[in-house]
């Protein structure tokens, strides 16, 4: 059964009154990989009465209202993806589709669908209970921000949408607690606090909660005022706030806005994998809900509804990606026995023919282990797992997973377990006793004709920027991936992720990545994805500041879309480039959407 999106559904429920109405940028997708879905899921798990309304009408009440009034909190997300990545492109031209829309067209989201979707209840509930952001939108954007789109620093979006409260991260067990909070003093008080201002108030006390105070907490980052004058104030602000991702370190945090101080908890602590396989067990229909299904064909729900999260987390801390902001930087899986299960309750899907499309993460092959050190004590402040170079204490195991591919390829009515998640090679080249066999596991029989990779450049002073490693790296790994498909006698291919125009990257890094694709890597690329500056990277901090945040100095950037269009097709050309480097460029000393390639 959905979760209720109509008056008639509650009527037939017998629901007077919703505890939770959840309001989403998306269409309603009851899936694992919607995290409103899944935050709806563990609510009505919880105890309460959760409603959705996906991609409400922002021009008139008939929509956001359709449900009544929630009982303790409305819960807003802009949707998978944050609004304006979803509707621009980085040249800043309008999306035209939508892979989360009915229809495909993209009419339905809103452009800072977070801060719209608050207006709008607030315009149709005068006095109400708590707004409580959530999802990536809000997750990203909780401090003060650079926002590509409007070109400036932007305050917190807490500030910005004049809600109550934000959750960030996973919130898979912060929403329980503040549901619980909020019921609790409703029974106390009869009413709802949406100011907090007692320390000891149990709702300031959750993890991984943002609200807003008149007095600092913990560590005092600069003031939205002074960062948004000093750039170098910026830079410190955010290697603060980065610093204080992990849940084992992190102390609060606090910055001022005006005359109030945004105040963020330290994060929630990671979900154990018993945690993990009671979320995903949960009763999700893997479906779009029929109210929406009306509407027209969801693109989304070709791949992932009949794929499998088995992981979240990523430590490998590319510099342009937002996953440690957001999830963080320790790997968590679910244990094989649940990934089982809910393949078996997918075989039993009367639309399933056999292929299950991904089985993974935000990198495939991360499942399954970790650094014992890190588990223990938390990241390390001083080095990254992966870059400049793999930490020794990293010991990669693809045992896990192969064990995994196994049990679940055995499965009666599966005919093929796709990898459509990236793949990590350096982890596979690390892995010296399971590597070799893993990758010739997943060569024969768990790729679609390709596997993909993410290089991203090859230029030396851009890798380090990225936070990616070398290249020799990558050659050795095609060169073994090569001698795997000769001897399987499979005519596989590698399918790699580049990006133009990413901070340090010159006319003369983007001929080097021509030469280089063309004579090791023996493709012309079809796609190069131009860097997109999102909110809460290094890549973006960079990219605003024109600094390189790690040795604090001086690093090219190219901002002119006619030069970025420019960088790109430099590599997707036949011909190589004889467009003169900038002037402007300057050497340094250290530190999207997919690309596909075809054979040469």
């Amino acid at each position: 059964m959905f979760l209720p999106t109509t008056r008639k559904e509650l009527d037939d429920r017998g629901v007077d009154r919703l505890d939770v109405i959840l309001v989403t940028g998306d269409t309603y997708i009851d899936s694992p990989f919607m995290g409103v879905s899944l935050i709806g899921r563990v609510l009505e798990n919880s105890g309460f009465n959760v409603g959705i309304i996906a991609q409400p009408d922002t021009d008139s009440g008939r929509d956001i209202s359709r449900l009544g009034e929630p009982r303790l909190f409305w819960g807003i997300t802009g949707g998978a993806v944050d609004s304006m990545v979803a509707n621009y492109t980085a040249s800043k031209k309008r999306r035209k589709q939508d892979d989360y829309t009915p229809g495909g067209e993209n009419t339905r989201r809103p452009d800072r669908a977070v801060i719209v979707y608050t207006n709008l209840v607030r315009r149709f509930f005068k006095t109400t209970v708590p707004i409580v952001l959530g999802g990536i939108e809000a997750s990203l954007r909780r401090i003060a921000h650079y926002d590509f789109w409007s070109n400036k620093i932007r305050r917190s979006i807490l500030f910005d949408a004049k809600a109550d409260y934000l959750l960030f991260g996973m919130a898979h067990a912060g929403i329980v607690d503040l549901a619980r909070a909020l019921n609790n003093q409703l029974k106390t008080d009869n009413r709802l606090e949406t100011m907090p201002e007692d320390t000891q108030d149990p709702v300031t006390q959750i993890p991984g909660l943002g609200y807003i105070a008149k007095t600092p907490k913990g560590i005092e980052l600069p003031a939205y005022e002074a960062v948004i004058r000093d750039k170098e104030l910026y830079i410190q602000s955010f290697k603060t706030f980065y610093g204080n991702t992990d849940p084992m370190l992190a102390r609060p945090l606090s910055q001022a806005h005006g005359d109030r101080f945004l105040v963020l908890n330290p994060p929630a602590p990671f979900s154990t994998t018993k945690e993990m396989d009671q979320i995903h067990d949960l009763d999700f229909q893997r479906d779009v809900h029929p109210y929406y299904r009306a509407l027209g064909h969801v693109r989304a729900m070709d791949t992932i509804r009949f794929s499998i999260p088995t992981h979240y987390g990523c430590y490998g801390e590319c510099n342009f990606c937002a996953i440690t902001v957001h999830q963080g930087r320790t790997v968590r899986w679910r244990s094989i026995d649940s990934i089982i299960a809910e393949a078996k309750k997918m075989t039993r899907d009367m639309d399933f023919k056999g292929y299950i499309f991904d089985l993974g993460g935000p990198t495939a092959n991360m499942y399954g282990f970790e650094c014992e050190k890190k588990l223990k004590k938390g990241a390390c402040t001083h080095r990254r797992c992966l870059f400049p170079t793999p930490c020794p204490a990293l010991s990669p195991d693809h045992g896990p997973q192969m064990a995994l591919l196994n049990e679940i390829s055995r499965l009666a009515g599966v005919k093929k377990v796709f990898l459509n998640s990236g793949i990590r090679h350096d982890l596979i080249l690390m892995d010296k006793q399971k590597g070799q066999a893993y990758l010739k596991q997943v060569i024969s029989g768990h790729v679609s004709g390709q596997m993909k990779l993410a290089p991203e450049h090859c230029a030396p002073g851009v890798l380090a920027l990225m936070g990616k490693p070398d290249t020799d790296s990558l050659v050795a790994f095609k060169h073994r991936f090569d001698r795997i498909c000769n001897m399987l006698n499979k005519k596989q291919y590698l399918t790699y992720y580049l990006i133009a125009a990413h901070p340090g990257c010159t006319i003369r890094e983007m001929n080097e990545l021509k030469a280089f694709t063309r004579n090791e890597l023996h493709i012309t690329p079809e796609q190069v994805q131009i860097f997109t500056p999102t909110p809460s990277t290094f890549s973006t901090l960079m990219y605003y500041t024109g600094i390189d945040p790690f040795a604090m100095v001086p690093v090219f950037v190219e901002k002119d879309p006619r030069a970025k269009e420019k960088q790109k097709q430099i590599v997707t050309r036949n011909a190589e480039s004889r467009t003169r480097e900038p002037l402007r460029h300057s050497r340094f000393s250290r530190q999207g959407k997919k690309g596909r390639c075809r054979k040469k």
